[in-house]
């Protein structure tokens, strides 16, 4: 049996799998069996899923949609990211992103709208060159921020800028599933033109009763309130927002002030929340020690910044994703030594932990299973 037959069934049910995807890496070593197989066929992979773009949208000031077809079937919770994995320039990135498609859409199809960052490698690629043809990988759904299983009676959704796309997902997924209770969904942009999937949405509030949809401008007067978050906006849009669940993504501004809300509201456990803008990560130019990356035997000083940071100076190329704390690609081993979390300032000096390399800071000597 060739390596391609192989790969075709390990792609699929099967309960060798395990087995045939361990011989695959003794016969395609060095190298992931992936990099041949995708000579044979661009959508062939064993270890993600391969996905073709059939349709971009850059209508959205800032975004891009990219509207793709995986290769085979892949499941997530409306809420949940995904890892897409894209070549630039011959080097291959990944990033994650939260699909904006219902997930129980029929056709299989994924949905992903992405900001563009001036200092982002991926979003600006994916902006400025992705096409109908492209193929790009994807990794399984991971995440928490998701509805519960026994949908709530009334929901809240508030997103700013690109967090419209998880709580999109929980809107969307909502209707297809014929949700008879009562959602309140605010979502803040700069001018109507800003909002991704405005008609769609619009749509959606009316043909279901239960939707309300309020769009908040910050550099216009037409939307339905103005400015940027206030508690008014929530009393006014969910008067009731004190004794339902609340899904908020967005800026740290707007997750910290709805967070407020709810905290002085006494229903601070009823908020889920998931920030789309990285950690502000400030230097420590006084730091001290030696990082040391045991897997790859390199040592070098403490630069005060991420651990990622420091490997990727260092000249190694972690497995990352989001670069904010969300999807957890960058997990390793800390062997020993003190790290602090930048969104927390927690520390932590426990042996043998499992940190988030991209937003955790070394304190003094540390060494990584990397």
């Amino acid at each position: 049996m060739t390596l391609l037959h192989r790969a075709r069934r390990a792609a699929g049910p099967d309960i060798g799998r395990k087995v045939l995807l361990e011989a695959l890496r003794v016969l395609s070593a060095p190298h992931h069996p992936d990099r041949y197989l995708e000579l044979a066929d661009p959508l062939l992979a064993v270890q993600r899923t391969r996905a073709r773009i059939t349709h971009v949208d850059r209508t959205v000031p800032g975004s891009v949609t990219l509207e793709l077809r995986p290769a085979r079937p892949l499941e997530f919770r409306a809420g949940q990211h995904l890892q897409l994995g894209v070549v630039v320039d011959g080097v291959r990135h990944s990033r994650t992103y939260s699909p904006v498609s219902s997930q129980h859409r029929a056709d299989g199809h994924i949905q992903l709208t992405v900001g563009v960052r001036p200092d982002g490698v991926v979003s600006r690629h994916l902006h400025e060159h992705a096409a109908a043809g492209d193929v790009v990988d994807l990794a399984a759904a991971a995440g928490e921020f998701c509805l519960p299983a026994q949908r709530p009676e009334r929901l809240v959704l508030v997103s700013g800028g690109s967090g419209i796309t998880p709580v999109l997902s929980m809107l969307r997924t909502l209707a297809d599933e014929g949700y008879s209770g009562t959602v309140a969904f605010l979502h803040y942009a700069p001018t109507a033109a800003h909002v991704p999937h405005r008609e769609s949405i619009e749509s959606l509030a009316g043909t279901h009763p239960g939707i309300d949809v309020t769009f908040a401008y910050t550099r216009a007067a037409d939307g339905a309130v103005r400015g940027h978050f206030e508690r008014g906006h929530l009393e006014r849009v969910a008067p009731w927002f004190a004794g339902a669940p609340a899904y908020v993504c967005g800026p740290a501004g707007l997750v910290d002030g709805v967070r407020a809300v709810y905290g002085d509201a006494d229903a601070a456990h009823l908020l889920h929340t998931e920030q789309f803008t990285p950690p502000v990560v400030v230097r420590d130019d006084d730091a001290t020690g030696t990082v040391t990356f045991a897997a790859s035997g390199i040592h070098a000083d403490n630069s005060g910044v991420t651990a990622l940071e420091q490997a990727e100076a260092a000249g190694l190329t972690p497995e990352h994703g989001c670069r904010m704390g969300i999807c957890h690609s960058c997990t390793v081993t800390r062997l020993s030594g003190c790290t602090r979390d930048v969104r927390t300032g927690e520390t932590d000096d426990e042996p043998g932990a499992e940190v988030q390399i991209c937003v955790n800071v070394p304190l003094g000597d540390a060494a990584f299973d990397l």
